[in-house]
């Protein structure tokens, strides 16, 4: 633009020289605005990082930095205030407005016990939260760190449009000089400033900025919507990737039911249950699963004090064991009972619930029935994934097989797999991803999904109970941990990826065509600048449309 400028001055056409510098000038600001709008999304979820926090030290509040407050330290939060850190609720209940982290408008109640997290919004009254993160770990923090890293990770038609700009620029200089000076050699009555001036014009329309631009913006549009939306994408490129899916494997457990077990009986072979289960509930106390949880909070009342454990060994996919007043305590699955070679009741084995079965000494003591329930939007989820042209739906699980088959026929699954170790599913999406056809997505939410979420084609976790591990390996992250974002994500993935493709058409399209005009002298300057700040625009703002755009 500068050189067409600087050319049209030396050949006394001054009028359409200012025409060139205005004009893209022009461009330039709706360009920027249109940026600007882009980054809005990105910009508000910055806004809402809290800047202060009022926590109990010295036997009064004081109002301090978030960053300054320390792990197991009291915060209040007022009315209208915004949660600085995430904690443990010790209030009895309020509600809270969650949209900053989830894209959901409902409001939430939180109750005694619960997680609050860094981000969301007391609606109600004065709560007390016992911080359980440090302000660099928090959700609200570790979310805006995955958004602006996404903003970074660029998509294959990104790069390729990056490196296609690097050799376009020299190409058309090239291909100027030689519009001005090879006519010379074959057109008898050759002028220079007629043959400059058409040079000047190729110039002008050469400008790759509608590309360089618009491609970009789209993706970056995309993962504003998304995140608007509840979903967080790592980079553009796993846009890419969530709009070519054809095969969903979800785990269970948090995944497409609450992970909110409740224990449903106690069943003891000796005489005295409250021993048993106060053996269980000290053993399962040093287990993060939500099996385990359960089984903690419906000992609650009745354990009493508890025995000391001593080495204590966490089996993934297996379950517990240790060491408890001289007696080797196992807690887990059929699987680990017949790794250990001890012998159960085979009754259970018909049971379609998830069962804790437990044994001391090598000898079998009882077990411990807990009951999961689906999520509310689970069956609608398998329904929109359908409807967004998914071919298989398959279920994997560590659970009992019985009870995998039961929820796979009620959401009317393609196959459920159930006694699966961490290792088995990773075995089982290598089988599907040697076949060059299939897209596969893994959906998990614990932390033993961890190795099958990092070797899926796009790793999906569920965000507001998965585990730190599971997150950090995911590619996609569902802030709600309702299973019906993934068919919302993959609508807006290919959105995303139908405007990226309609703007390098339009753009190259119409390109091309005036290119081969003004090389042939039909177009002026002025139509020149026209048709580059024109597509520009036009390409501009079909990537921005996307930000307005409703997804169900």
């Amino acid at each position: 633009m500068a050189l067409a400028t600087l050319g049209a001055f030396f050949i006394g056409e001054y009028p359409e020289g200012v025409a060139v510098m205005l004009f893209y000038s022009v461009g330039e600001l709706f360009q920027d605005a249109a940026v600007n709008r882009a980054k809005g999304n990105i910009r508000a979820l910055l806004d809402i990082r809290p800047d202060r926090a009022t926590v109990f030290r010295e036997g009064m509040y004081r109002v301090v930095s978030p960053e300054s407050v320390s792990v197991r330290e009291r915060i209040r939060v007022k009315a209208g205030e915004k949660v600085p850190l995430d904690g443990r609720m010790l209030s009895p209940v309020s509600s809270f407005n969650t949209a900053a982290l989830t894209g959901e408008s409902v409001p939430a109640t939180i109750r005694e016990g619960e997680r609050v997290l860094a981000g969301m919004v007391n609606l109600d009254r004065v709560i007390e939260v016992e911080v359980e993160k440090e302000y660099a770990d928090s959700s609200l923090a570790r979310i805006l760190e995955m958004v602006q890293q996404a903003t970074t990770r660029k998509a294959k038609t990104e790069l390729l449009i990056a490196r296609f700009a690097k050799v376009y620029t020299p190409l058309v200089f090239l291909l100027a000089v030689a519009i001005t000076v090879l006519p010379g050699f074959f057109v008898h009555d050759y002028q220079f400033e007629t043959w400059f001036y058409r040079a000047l014009v190729f110039l002008v329309i050469s400008c790759p900025c509608a590309l360089v631009i618009s491609v970009p913006l789209s993706y970056f549009g995309g993962i504003g919507a998304a995140s608007r939306n509840g979903i967080l994408f790592k980079g553009a490129g796993f846009l890419d990737r969530m709009g070519l899916v054809n095969t969903v494997v979800m785990d269970k457990t948090g995944t497409l039911t609450k992970g909110v077990f409740k224990v449903q009986r106690v069943v003891a072979a000796g005489p005295d249950e409250r021993e048993f289960l106060r053996k269980v509930v000290a053993l399962e106390g040093y287990s993060n699963h939500p099996v385990a949880k359960a089984i903690v909070a419906y000992g609650l009342e009745e354990r009493g004090v508890l025995p000391v454990v001593e080495e204590v060994r966490e089996i993934a996919g297996y379950g517990i064991t240790g060491l408890i007043e001289g007696s080797r305590v196992v807690a887990g699955n059929d699987r680990l009972l017949l790794k250990e070679g001890i012998s159960y009741d085979p009754r259970i084995d018909a049971m379609a619930e998830t069962v804790v079965l437990v044994a001391v000494n090598g000898m079998y003591e009882g077990y411990i029935v807990i009951a999961d329930e689906l999520k509310e939007d689970a069956a609608r989820a398998v329904r929109n994934l359908r409807k967004q042209g998914v071919e298989e739906i398959v279920m994997l699980s560590g659970g009992r097989s019985a009870l995998v088959e039961k929820v796979a026929a009620t959401l009317r699954l393609d196959s459920a797999l159930g006694d699966l170790l961490p290792e088995d599913k990773v075995r089982y999406i290598e089988e599907l991803k040697s076949d060059p056809r299939r897209m596969t997505a893994f959906v998990g939410d614990w932390i033993n999904d961890a190795p099958v979420l990092a070797m899926s084609d796009v790793g999906i976790v569920m965000g507001g109970v998965g585990a730190d591990a599971a997150i950090e390996v995911a590619d996609v992250v569902i802030q709600t941990d309702q299973p019906s974002r993934i068919a919302t994500a993959m609508q807006i993935a290919r959105s995303t990826k139908r405007i990226v493709m309609q703007n390098i058409v339009l753009a190259l399209g119409i390109k091309i065509v005036i290119l081969l005009l003004g090389a042939l002298g039909y177009v002026t300057m002025w139509a020149a600048v026209f048709a580059d700040v024109g597509v520009a625009l036009i390409a501009i703002l079909n990537a921005v449309r996307i930000l307005k755009k409703r997804f169900k």
